[in-house]
């Protein structure tokens, strides 16, 4: 059994910045690829995002999106930037960026160029929006994309605010991000069965449209529509977490059996004698009441007390924690996903590592992310360019 991992071999050249192709990038370095980081003097502006403890332009963000990666600093303005760029791209299997058409075209780096310069390439290019409808060339952020895919309406729909409201993280960014890994492993699949390269859109406006609508197209699919778009489940304003004796909790009885063994095992069995949940198909109906039941009975007891009795109950259920603290959470630190490392530069910080498990192998120990820059000299001795030569 092969202990590579699975994108050993694989370079990508990589000019992409933020959050959107970074993501996309880092989950392939994860996986093995050599990904070559070209930044501009002033650096990717993910590097700014958060306090660094030390140096400028070394951020807790940036470190967390650019593990694995190396870093070079050409100007793509100079002759000497871009033909450094190009015997780059001589190189790679796969070029990833995020810049406009209009200005990727003055670069010099436009899909039918670089094709000239590696005819088998993957030519991976996150757009904000399909450059074949009229939104094209517009600037994309994850706030702009949450508005137009309609993402920004749905905390309306559950806590009866009416003021349209972003979801609170980089939402648009990172499933963006996860739709470019895959459509980059699919095309690097496609070409090891046609030795054919190709070009590989993927607009942030259509891969959020489509993941919301997944579900929230609901009853809107059909012609004519059978109801209106939304999920209930999921828009239901007392399907939320619930407030113990001493925290909150989340409870996801979800099918009926479930929901009988909550109301016995929580002690108060009498519920399910009432009219209103006296059968299946009434329980079902009134799902959003057996919510507002649940809400009475769980201040009784603690979480830690409501978790033992659920789980012995076999009733899905977890404890509601802030952000902070997910990093103690006992299930999360056995099973590693999080581990303290040190930076050459920046001394100790926690990396969360990559979610998923291979049997065929073992993570490799990664690079930290690199300053701007760190592997210029180094890419230019593999790429056989002169140090001395002046620059153009």
């Amino acid at each position: 059994m092969s202990k590579q991992a699975p994108l050993t071999g694989i370079r990508v050249a990589d000019m992409s910045t933020v959050v959107f192709g970074p993501y996309c990038t880092q989950i392939l370095a994860d996986l093995g690829a050599d990904v070559i980081k070209v930044e501009p003097d002033s650096g990717d502006t993910a590097r700014l995002i958060g306090k660094p403890p030390k140096t400028e332009g070394m951020g807790p963000v940036f470190l967390r999106l650019n593990r694995g990666k190396r870093s070079v600093v050409w100007d793509m303005k100079s002759e000497s930037g871009r033909d450094a760029m190009r015997r780059l791209l001589a190189t790679c299997d796969v070029f990833i960026h995020n810049i406009r058409p209009d200005a990727i075209e003055r670069a010099g780096l436009d899909y039918e160029t670089v094709k000239q310069i590696k005819p088998d390439i993957i030519y991976v290019h996150c757009t904000g929006f399909a450059l074949g409808g009229p939104y094209a060339g517009l600037q994309a952020y994850d706030d702009v994309i949450q508005a137009a895919s309609g993402a920004a309406s749905l905390l309306p729909r559950v806590d009866g605010n009416p003021n349209p409201r972003y979801i609170p993280m980089l939402f648009a960014d990172k499933v963006s991000g996860l739709h470019a890994a895959y459509a980059t492993l699919a095309a690097v699949i496609q070409r090891m069965r046609t030795n054919e390269g190709q070009y590989v859109e993927v607009p942030m406006f259509e891969a959020i449209s489509s993941f919301n609508l997944l579900e929230h197209l609901c009853d809107a699919t059909f012609v004519p529509a059978t109801g209106e778009w939304g999920y209930p489940r999921q828009l239901d304003p007392t399907r939320q977490p619930m407030p113990t004796k001493d925290g909150y909790i989340s409870i996801a009885p979800y099918v009926d059996e479930r929901w009988v063994r909550f109301f016995q095992a929580s002690g108060h069995p009498e519920i399910l004698e009432e009219p209103r949940f006296s059968d299946k198909v009434i329980r079902r109906a009134n799902m959003s009441l057996m919510y507002e039941e649940a809400r009475k009975i769980l201040p009784e007891r603690t979480t830690d007390e409501w978790l033992t009795i659920l789980k012995e109950a076999h009733v899905p259920a977890c404890r509601v924690n802030n952000i902070g603290e997910v990093l103690d959470d006992p299930h999360l630190r056995q099973t590693g996903l999080f581990r303290e490392r040190e930076h050459p530069t920046e001394g100790k910080y926690i990396e969360v590592g990559p979610p998923v498990r291979f049997g065929s192998f073992d993570y490799p120990e990664t690079l930290h992310a690199p300053a701007p820059g760190q592997h210029t000299e180094e890419i230019n001795r593999e790429l056989g360019i002169d140090p001395s030569a002046p620059p153009r």
